[in-house]
């Protein structure tokens, strides 16, 4: 699970709970990830050329459910910190990809967006959260 994040027109944080996240090339290093078209942070998102996306850790179950709903400050009592461009970065995160808007592209009811990674952080240890079957939870890899 992962919270997309960017900087609006007034440069004020925005993000959204997003679970369409994933890798597309290595060389050079590219992500996707789509957002509703009705989603209350579509406009921001539109607008800039840079965002970031955090993978939460598998305890954050409280704030991906805080960023996937329309609040109007769901940055209250969220530590941030600036990356690339300015754009939120959320120290808890097991990683973190700050991404230049490459393309939009419209697919159906979803805005898609690629991203090239201009910089990555992460922690060594972690577990990812995971949303499967209408649950959140851990993911743990079977053994060989």
């Amino acid at each position: 699970m992962t919270i997309a994040t960017a900087l609006d027109a007034e440069a004020q944080p925005v993000g959204l709970t997003c679970n369409s996240f994933n890798s597309v090339s290595l060389e050079p290093p590219l992500v996707l990830w789509s957002l509703g078209q009705r989603s209350f942070s579509r406009p921001a998102f539109e607008r800039t050329d840079h965002f970031a996306i955090n993978v939460l850790p598998a305890d954050q179950t409280a704030l991906a459910k805080r960023f996937a709903k329309p609040l109007e400050d769901k940055w209250a009592g969220v530590d941030w910190v600036p990356g690339t461009a300015g754009v939120p970065r959320l120290p808890l995160a097991l990683a973190t990809f700050d991404c230049r808007v490459r393309e939009r592209f419209h697919g159906g009811d979803h805005l898609i967006f690629l991203g090239e990674v201009v910089q990555m952080h992460s922690r060594e240890a972690g577990e990812p959260l995971v949303f499967l079957r209408g649950r959140f939870g851990g993911f743990s890899a079977a053994e060989d």
